[in-house]
């Protein structure tokens, strides 16, 4: 008689490790991120938004909202699951995960899912801070929830990827802070993308992060830069790669085996 498809055990070990971890780190993990998004609310929701116009018939400090999830999201999404699996790597536990009776998939589950689930837990109270500081109303909550999730769970496992691929605490910063930070600034956060000038409404539709800022805003206010199916489609192909990373990392070693 066959035995489970999944190693239950092993995933739920997993995961209560690596969330009890989060509790542990409350501050840098949680509240850090909560504060620094609020600083954004007072900052451009407050002193600058209050002296700017709609932006597609939504108020500029509202307009932002899904934006400033967006950059906290990416961010801690991608250092929560890179560091969850650095760790044991750095400290050679990672040996004994390799050699235990685990598939790599029971591991990606239950790393990328503490990963993401801190993800979606951040995303919610930054959403509920914001209340605080800017009146919103959410057009359409279920595909907001989706997308929520669908985003914590693609950039968590593109976090496990870095977090595979660095072999010291300095390479785990370069993505977050040189590339996705930049991009996401740069991927209509603070603005819609229809502002700019035709050539850069071009060029800016290669930035990624365009389509995960665009579908977030549309399920709160129905207002996309891009169409939301294309945004979905993105976001699944981007899911998709990485998954196919992730598979080829276990099957050939590669920084595993170092």
């Amino acid at each position: 008689m066959s035995g489970p498809l999944l190693n239950l055990p092993a995933i739920r070990a997993i995961y209560r490790f690596e969330m009890a971890r989060t509790f542990r780190t409350l501050a840098e993990s949680i509240l850090s991120p909560v504060l620094t998004t609020s600083l954004y609310f007072i900052v451009f929701g407050a002193a600058i938004g209050s002296r700017m116009g709609e932006v597609g018939g939504v108020g500029y400090g509202a307009f932002i909202i899904p934006g400033l999830v967006m950059l906290s999201l990416l961010n801690e999404s991608i250092s929560n699951a890179a560091f969850g699996i650095f760790m044991p790597k750095w400290s050679g536990t990672i040996y004994e995960l390799l050699s235990a009776p685990v598939s790599f998939v029971e591991i990606v589950l239950g790393y990328v899912g503490a990963a993401a689930t801190k993800s979606v837990l951040l995303g919610v109270l930054i959403l509920a801070t914001a209340r605080v500081f800017v009146p919103y109303e959410i057009a359409h909550p279920v595909w907001m929830v989706c997308f929520l999730a669908l985003t914590s769970v693609t950039f968590s496992l593109f976090g496990f990827i870095i977090g595979l691929w660095a072999d010291d605490f300095q390479k785990l910063q370069i993505v977050p802070l040189m590339v996705i930070t930049p991009l996401t600034f740069l991927g209509g956060a603070f603005y819609s993308i229809n502002m700019l000038p035709p050539p850069w409404q071009t060029i800016t539709l290669f930035n990624p992060v365009v389509y995960l800022v665009s579908a977030f805003r549309w399920s709160f206010y129905g207002i996309a830069d891009v169409n939301v199916v294309v945004s979905a489609g993105m976001t699944l192909a981007f899911l998709a790669l990485c998954l196919g990373v992730v598979w080829w990392i276990f099957r050939s070693g590669y920084r595993l085996r170092t």
